[in-house]
């Protein structure tokens, strides 16, 4: 894609849209491949695609019109067609029709931090298997992160992140691609060409840009984008040898202790970093997990910085108690540490000053997990529990609302990484059908055997759970229906 002399961020909007657009053209016209998943992917996109849907009673939730009430909406030809509320009853002939009362439908769930694994690390993950997993987690859009083998740090490893997934993806794949060259925190990476290849974000996960120096030219190499820059927030040189968090478990393990300081001070230290650019570009800070960083986030936005927050489930629902006896499917980064951290980021999400909500989700293989404390990866699966978790934390809760949650899940993520330029993260006619229809009151127990991503590492088995997705709908493709919704439908297309 040729440069263009426009401002940053419509470069930005502009560079995203092409590269979305390319990123979703259907598989039909690929049939290079003999993978039986795919074959059967492409089968049923097909089906789908002839008919259309009526989506009829359901709670219609869309945060950027402030939506929320009982409608019928028309799906057909890859679109919203209508959304009617009240006496006026929705119609399309041939329609199928999914009885959704009691049902919530909102935007397709967006995730905007996963590790897909591919390419090197296809034993643990790939995107066919962790696209899957969105999708049965209601995700209609995910953003990978670089920290591959090689890493995603050229123009080519971004288009090949697009390429695969429009070969095997069951939902729409973004690439965030390397800060720096090999993720080795040294020499910037190819920043404006990854861009215009169609990076919607950079960042290094999985490890922090510790040099100051080096992160100040990433952030005003960023900044001409208007792309954001997503910080791993952990100083190195505070968490060598670190397991866990520092605290009263790891002191009776005998494991070395990862202080709240290490995440606190890269937080603190970027936000006076971009207090000094003339033109901060956008900053997102990950997985947080400490009461500390709650606090410089919310000081930052206070004072106008262009600064957001992220959280995931399991630092909103699990301690550092869950790591005792030495157990593997706890141990994440950043560590999980205590009830008062739990209740910060709880408030912070409350009071608007976390805006985002991500799952990490960070596949290992069983034998990785099954080494002992010390040597195995940090890491659990998220995509297909996220929903149901996060409506434990914070809407049984009482801290927010549902269309608060969906907020967070949908619109805030898409504004984040410059997908809402492409209509992702709302509900209007004429727009894209990334949907995702919720049965808010299905009571489930997590069983780990049956999860459809390759890994299986999740310290949530035999969970109680309450609230799933139970059909995800890509550009008005159903990707996903969970068998609860057979009895909902008007005729047996997908039965």
């Amino acid at each position: 894609m040729p440069p263009r002399d426009t401002k940053p961020m419509k470069t930005r909007h502009d560079t995203t849209k092409n590269a979305a657009e390319a990123a979703l053209v259907t598989t039909d016209d690929q049939d290079n491949s003999s993978d039986t998943q795919t074959l059967a992917l492409r089968a049923r996109r097909r089906s789908d695609e002839r008919g259309c849907f009526i989506i009829r009673g359901a709670r219609v939730i869309d945060p950027t019109s402030k939506l929320d009430r009982v409608c019928d909406v028309v799906v057909a030809a890859g679109k919203v067609q209508s959304i009617a509320s009240g006496s006026r009853k929705a119609h399309a002939d041939g329609a199928t029709e999914i009885d959704a009362e009691g049902l919530i439908l909102c935007p397709g769930l967006i995730d905007p931090h996963v590790h897909l694994r591919e390419p090197g690390h296809e034993h643990k993950e790939t995107i066919a298997t962790g696209t899957h997993a969105a999708a049965v987690g209601g995700f209609t859009s995910v953003c990978c992160m670089p920290n591959t083998s090689p890493a995603i740090d050229t123009p080519e490893l971004v288009r090949f992140i697009y390429d695969r997934a429009n070969l095997s993806g069951r939902c729409r794949v973004f690439p965030v691609a390397a800060g720096t060259k090999g993720r080795e925190g040294k020499e910037i990476a190819e920043i404006l060409l990854m861009h215009k290849a169609g990076a919607v974000a950079f960042s290094d996960d999985g490890d922090c840009i510790a040099s100051a120096g080096v992160m100040s030219r990433v952030f005003a190499a960023v900044a001409q984008t208007g792309s954001a820059f997503m910080q791993h927030c952990q100083e190195p040189t505070l968490t060598h040898g670190a397991a866990m968090h520092s605290g009263t478990v790891s002191a009776r393990l005998g494991l070395g202790g990862w202080p709240r300081m290490a995440e606190e001070i890269i937080i603190e230290r970027d936000v006076r970093l971009l207090r000094h650019l003339r033109s901060p570009c956008r900053y997102h800070a990950q997985h947080l997990s400490s009461s500390g960083s709650v606090d410089i986030i919310r000081l930052a936005r206070k004072d106008g910085l262009p600064v957001t927050g992220e959280v995931t489930p399991h630092h909103l629902l699990l301690t550092h108690d869950a790591c005792d006896h030495y157990n593997t499917l706890a141990k994440v980064n950043p560590p999980l540490r205590e009830k008062s951290d739990i209740t910060a980021l709880i408030k912070g999400v409350a009071d608007g000053t976390i805006t985002v909500l991500g799952t990490d989700h960070a596949p290992h293989s069983a034998e990785e997990k099954s080494l002992p404390f010390e040597d195995a990866p940090m890491g659990l699966v998220g995509l297909e529990t996220a929903l149901p978790l996060f409506a434990e934390s914070l809407v049984a809760s009482g801290a927010i609302s549902w269309p608060r949650l969906i907020a967070l899940m949908t619109i805030e993520p898409a504004r984040l990484c410059g997908l809402d330029a492409l209509g992702l993260g709302s509900i209007k006619k004429g727009q894209t059908a990334d949907l995702t229809l919720i049965d808010p009151k299905a009571k489930w127990t997590l069983d780990p055997a049956a999860m459809v991503g390759k890994s299986k590492n999740t310290p949530f088995g035999g969970r109680r759970l309450t609230g799933r997705a139970v059909a995800t709908f890509v550009g008005g493709v159903l990707t996903h229906h969970h068998e609860s919704l057979e009895t909902r439908l008007s005729d047996p297309l997908l039965t």
